[in-house]
């Protein structure tokens, strides 16, 4: 049974400028490293972030365009749904013009984890809910240890095993984890120990315990995500706020936000809840909000300037602003920015005041400053 015990030291977070992200208020919880393929999971490695292709794996030329998509928002690794046998060929073909490492998703049929190791997975997730007993788990290990390629428990709320589900009353966060250990257990019986772990549900507060509860009595790298999370706004909220507090308690060392939407915005929501908490490098947009007081239209300025932030990849705050009170402050603080206001806009560069555009170039010329600071 795993310990229902949440309790937690939190620290304050030391100040911090707009200059540089904002730093993480814990240590990050010591893990095993695993690797997967190029990519080091856990051991203070960076957070890597993943997606899952949205079409059949057969369709080979549309999964390679999504991977593609994905690795150019940004993802360090992508899983792929392996289904069939014949999903199997296109995951062998898929893997020989793969980009990016690939994870193979299996339920149901060990046989086609075994496969997927033969056909040169980086990595094998599969569902202790679903994949069969002890042998069928062991003969997976046996084809990953040969290969040398990590395995994942990913234990999800909608596939609990029915014992764990019927003696705990539920998938509750303490059957989750017990079903995770389950397997970690099988799987070391046979001497296979390069694993990573993944609880989730569809709701933040369960998903949240149970991988507390994991963290407490493990030091196995973790894959965060709320699984189903669901699309637009409220799949985007739901999965930054479970991952952003899973997260800032220094838990979590690789993530996938589930939308029901193309790969490479799930890499996107994801890369933006690692920045915000000061857990991945690259341009910060500070942006007015606008009120009344804001006498341009202010959204096209700031739309434009994400827009070219998106070729940056250095640590800098870029400050978009449009009113009298927050705009020259906000604008000085950061690395680059603009107070906009009576059709013209204000400069500046690392506090100091450059000179005033019309407002119809300030994003170009403001985009032309953040490059010269990315060059240097």
């Amino acid at each position: 049974m795993c310990s229902t015990s949440s309790s937690s030291i939190r620290r304050d977070k030391p100040h911090a400028t707009h200059s540089s992200p904002p730093p993480s208020r814990r240590t990050r919880r010591a893990t095993r490293a695993v690797k997967v393929g190029g990519v080091q999971i856990g051991d203070g490695a960076p957070v890597s972030v993943q997606s899952m292709t949205k079409c059949p794996t057969t369709a080979v030329n549309e999964v390679l365009a999504q991977i593609d998509a994905t690795r150019a928002a940004g993802a360090d690794l992508v899983r792929l749904a392996v289904p069939t046998a014949k999903a199997l060929t296109g995951f062998a073909e898929i893997k020989r013009r793969s980009p990016l490492p690939l994870v193979a998703d299996i339920h149901f049929d060990h046989r086609l984890a075994i496969g997927a190791a033969e056909a040169g997975a980086d990595k094998l997730r599969i569902n202790p809910g679903n994949i069969g007993g002890p042998d069928r788990l062991a003969a997976v290990a046996e084809a990953a240890r040969d290969r040398g390629i990590p395995i994942r428990v990913g234990v999800n709320a909608g596939s609990l095993e029915a014992d764990l589900a019927g003696a705990h009353g539920g998938p509750t966060p303490a059957a989750l984890c017990e079903s995770a250990f389950r397997s970690i257990g099988l799987l070391a019986e046979v001497g296979f120990h390069d694993v990573v772990v993944s609880i989730k549900a569809s709701d933040v507060t369960r998903t949240v315990e149970a991988n507390r509860l994991l963290a407490e009595r493990s030091d196995l790298p973790l894959h965060l995500g709320i699984t189903e999370a669901g699309f637009g706004l409220a799949g985007i909220v739901g999965s930054a706020a479970g991952l952003g507090i899973l997260l800032d308690e220094g838990i979590g060392d690789t993530i996938r936000v589930s939308l029901t939407e193309p790969p490479e915005r799930e890499v996107e929501v994801g890369i933006e809840v690692l920045k915000a908490l000061g857990l991945r490098g690259g341009p910060r947009l500070v942006s007015c909000p606008t009120c009344g007081r804001c006498k341009v239209d202010l959204r096209p300025v700031a739309e434009a300037v994400r827009e070219g932030l998106r070729a940056i990849t250095t640590d800098l705050t870029v400050a978009v602003m449009g009113c009298e009170v927050n705009g020259p402050g906000e604008a000085k603080e950061a690395d680059a920015g603009l107070a906009a206001g009576g059709g013209k806009a204000v400069l500046f560069l690392r506090g100091e005041k450059l000179h005033t555009v019309p407002i119809g170039r300030a994003a170009e010329a403001l985009l032309a400053e953040v490059r010269k600071l990315a060059e240097e």
